[in-house]
């Protein structure tokens, strides 16, 4: 009889005992991660846990000192199909002080898909589609110079999801965006995690994207503490590897989120 198929998806995000430094600083110190086709994995940790370290260095941002990174089951440092990858950064201004609108910046990113660099039908349409998941079709004309934090992020979401990726890579991007603005990203990515897209999450705190984390890897000081189901508790004390022996000062502000 034949053996049956596995049923497993393939990885598409594999990192294998990755260290990095930065300055004399080891910041990554032997991690592993591996992210399969169609999941959203949520990294989670403190601040200077590594996490941004992590997802640059999936990127090839940052390079790394030891282990290995594969994309789609190719070396990193033979990987050339970056229009299979959308990457959201932490918030920056958009438009580099360079004046441009909402369009402009969204249509940037479909660069990596457009031939001798003229925009096609299907290029025009992806931009357009991708602002008006964003919630943003009004004001494609407006400068990005006018918008708030959260509708800034929103253009940075767009411009990742212009080149309709396979992978989708984000940091921190509920950071600092009102509460509308987070709703209207999570149900985003809702519909491109329905479509079929993978997901690899930097976050803070779950908030509105917990229905759609499917496993969450916790990260401290540069070392994966907990690889699985999201912590389900609020405050920091969810958090596997948390320790329990430090007081808790009177003046200490109330923590609302996983890592707030």
């Amino acid at each position: 009889m034949p053996e049956p198929q596995s049923t497993t998806p393939d990885p598409v995000i594999v990192v294998r005992d990755a260290t990095a430094t930065l300055g004399a600083r080891p910041v990554l110190r032997g991690i592993d991660l591996t992210v399969r086709r169609g999941e959203v994995v949520a990294l989670l940790g403190a601040n200077g846990s590594g996490k941004s370290t992590a997802v640059r260095s999936v990127i090839g941002q940052v390079p790394l000192s030891g282990g290995t990174v594969e994309l789609f089951g190719t070396p990193l440092r033979r990987f050339r199909d970056w229009a299979r990858v959308g990457y959201v950064p932490q918030r920056t201004t958009a438009a580099g002080g360079v004046p441009a609108t909402i369009r402009e910046v969204v249509a940037s990113g479909r660069l990596s898909r457009t031939r001798l660099g003229l925009p096609r039908k299907a290029d025009r349409a992806a931009v357009d589609r991708a602002i008006e998941l964003v919630g943003l079709a009004d004001r494609a004309k407006d400068s990005v110079g006018a918008l708030s934090g959260g509708q800034h992020q929103r253009v940075l979401i767009a411009r990742a999801l212009a080149a309709e990726p396979e992978l989708l890579i984000m940091d921190e991007p509920m950071a600092g965006v009102d509460l509308a603005s987070q709703e209207i990203l999570a149900a985003t990515l809702r519909e491109q995690v329905a479509a079929g897209a993978t997901v690899l999450l930097v976050l803070h705190e779950l908030g509105p994207l917990e229905p759609l984390i499917d496993r969450a890897v916790v990260l401290r000081d540069g070392c994966v503490m907990h690889d699985g189901p999201p912590p389900k508790a609020v405050g920091q004390h969810a958090l596997p590897g948390h320790d329990h022996v430090h007081p808790h000062a009177a003046s200490e502000p109330v923590r609302t989120g996983l890592l707030s």
